[in-house]
């Protein structure tokens, strides 16, 4: 599958919603949420963790066991049926945990022994974050071949392809990130180094499925969980310039808001990484028709993801081929729960 060889450029956001069952297995909820969304370019789905050290978060579906494989072919099969096609994100929080969720207690990991600020939402309720664990660099392969294996789970879950989430202050964040990654050996200092992890991630997962179905997603100026970089721009123009030996299917930017912190550096924004990328390029923030319609036109984007949009809208490319109407999102139920707020929105006539 060729990711340019699709029926709209419409794309579906990764967005967690926090409803895997027991064990962290998908099961029929999840595969009727996404077969609803099928019309879809693209679904990219949910965060999913390589690794029961990956948790971050209840209810957030992994990719680690074989029960997790079965409930994940569920999705893949009912999306099929629907006629789309559907990458999964493979996740892992670092440091964003807590050792309440974490195997026998554990501390999580991180680049550097450094707190966020906030608070874990564990099953007892929200708690402070801890410091973590700082990472020897022999523990580090052993992260890398958990994405391996997730991405040859996912192969076996039905997937399309997948997406490595290295996005929004967690683990692949975390290391490409002067503000949050301290270290000074292979993996700290210099922009290459800190994209080092990021990059044998890469390899291992296109060494399962081939670069044509492997995307990554990043986010250049995003604090989201405490996360900065003195010189975005420096460090994510290097990361995506080793990325490009890689052929992948795309990738895919949380774009800069007006709010998100720039001390030095040209502003990355979409222009910036299309003059770096010469791959499918996928914009994500905030979009609404006007915006997605502008950023194809003038070629900034190739595709557009949409995250709240399509949650409250399964039937999206045919409502924005109408200009609407839309659905209002419920911000009530986003995260857990039961089919309220997550397969029960309408679709046009329904």
């Amino acid at each position: 599958m060729c990711i340019r060889d699709r029926p709209n450029r419409v794309v579906m956001a990764p967005m967690t919603r926090n409803r895997a069952g027991p064990g962290n297995v998908p099961g029929p909820l999840n595969a009727s949420y996404y077969a609803q969304r099928a019309s879809a370019g693209l679904i990219v789905s949910e965060a999913t963790q390589v690794s029961p050290q990956g948790l971050g978060y209840p209810g957030t579906p992994g990719i680690h066991s074989a029960e997790q494989v079965a409930g994940w072919r569920l999705v893949t099969d009912a999306v099929h049926r629907a006629g789309g096609r559907i990458f999964l994100q493979l996740w892992h929080v670092g440091r964003i945990s807590h050792p309440a969720l974490q195997p026998g207690g554990a501390l999580p990991v991180a680049p550097s022994a450094l707190a966020p600020a906030g608070q874990a939402w564990t099953l007892d309720g929200m708690k402070p974050y801890v410091t973590p664990h700082a990472l020897e660099a022999a523990e580090i392969a052993g992260i890398v071949e958990d994405f391996r294996r997730g991405a040859r789970h996912a192969r076996q879950a039905g997937f399309d392809g997948v997406e490595l989430h290295g996005a929004n202050g967690y683990l692949i964040d975390q290391f490409l990130r002067d503000g949050v990654n301290r270290r000074t050996d292979r993996y700290g200092g210099s922009a290459q180094n800190r994209a080092r992890f990021l990059l044998e991630v890469t390899a291992a997962v296109v060494g399962e499925w081939g670069g044509e179905r492997v995307g990554v997603r990043l986010s250049p100026t995003n604090p989201y969980n405490d996360v900065t970089d003195s010189n975005p721009a420096t460090t994510f123009a290097t990361a995506v310039g080793a990325l490009a030996r890689f052929d992948l299917a795309y990738l895919h930017i949380v774009e800069p808001a007006a709010s998100d912190p720039v001390a030095a550096g040209e502003m990355p924004d979409l222009k910036f990484f299309r003059k770096l990328w010469r791959g499918v390029l996928i914009g994500n923030k905030g979009y609404d028709l006007a915006r997605a319609e502008a950023t194809i036109r003038d070629g900034a984007a190739d595709l557009v993801s949409f995250a709240t949009l399509f949650l409250a809208n399964p039937d999206l490319p045919e409502r924005l081929r109408r200009g609407g109407p839309f659905n209002a999102p419920d911000r009530k139920t986003f995260y857990g729960g039961t089919a309220a707020g997550y397969t029960d929105y309408p679709p046009l006539g329904g």
